[in-house]
């Protein structure tokens, strides 16, 4: 039963693809808890993906921009804040992309041209988003921007490659744009470091199914599903989280203080009793 967690509020979702999206998620839930937003994402990904649905089910506009350029930014805002009257209350960052990992590009052999594009889609997007904003004034008092990060930021994972020095950057943009942004306009910014989760983009990276396999042993309350992060992403849009600012929040089942697991260990032991 939905309670109404957002009614009233209204924002932008970046990055909804197809159903298995954490942003499609969250624009579902979002919806569900009563809030108003429009979608956005690339020409080319609103061609191969499946938002027309998601905007006919939570009445959301589709806003064509790349998330890179500074003047399609300006465009998303702009006509966000004439369809709602106003200025917006949450934004929502769910945007990544590596060539080196779609080519299974090691990291020791990187294309640089692809390791650029990685930062400026996975990261920098974030900070031109965040300083569009800014400068148009467009967050209201007490809003709240998060965007999707992965605990390869802090750790080394194998098959994660350029895509963890991304992530690395774009926490940091959120703590040192969280601070500017909290200290003049109120405003909050957060970063959710998820799961690993089965989305289109995600399949993509080497090794997956064994990554998710693996941390799901290990966590002791198991993977939080994409789902899960929409309810928590609710929360974190919500006024129930107005003084959580300039954090990184591992949502992982328990995942990120782990070392070892009872499970872990057992298959681990398992495996050497096999090759013995």
């Amino acid at each position: 039963m939905a309670c109404q967690l957002l009614g009233g509020k209204k924002g932008i979702i970046f990055g909804a693809l197809d159903r298995k999206s954490i942003a499609w998620k969250i624009a579902e839930k979002a919806y569900e808890q009563g809030a108003l937003f429009t979608l956005s994402n690339t020409p080319v990904a609103l061609r191969f993906g499946e938002i027309d649905v998601l905007s006919e089910k939570c009445h959301a506009e589709v806003i064509p921009a790349d998330a890179t350029s500074v003047g399609d930014l300006e465009a998303v805002f702009t006509r966000t804040m004439e369809i709602f009257n106003g200025k917006i209350d949450f934004v929502l960052h769910s945007i990544g992309m590596s060539m080196n990992v779609r080519k299974s590009r090691e990291y020791d052999d990187l294309d640089y041209n692809y390791f650029m594009k990685t930062i400026d889609v996975s990261a920098l997007s974030f900070h031109k988003m965040l300083q569009v904003a800014k400068k148009m004034d467009a967050i209201n008092e007490w809003g709240s921007v998060l965007a999707l990060t992965y605990i390869a930021a802090q750790r080394t994972l194998v098959g994660y490659n350029d895509m963890a020095d991304a992530k690395s950057l774009l926490e940091s943009i959120a703590r040192s744009f969280g601070y500017i942004y909290g200290r003049e306009k109120n405003v909050r910014i957060n970063t959710i470091s998820q799961s690993p989760t089965k989305t289109t983009a995600g399949s993509a990276i080497k090794g997956m199914d064994g990554l998710v396999d693996f941390t799901d042993r290990m966590s002791p309350l198991g993977n939080a599903t994409a789902d899960e992060c929409a309810d928590f992403s609710v929360v974190l849009f919500s006024d129930l989280s107005r003084k959580v600012t300039m954090q990184n929040i591992y949502h992982d089942g328990g995942f990120s203080s782990m070392a070892m697991s009872l499970k872990a260990m057992t298959q681990y032991n398992k495996s050497l009793d096999e090759e013995s």
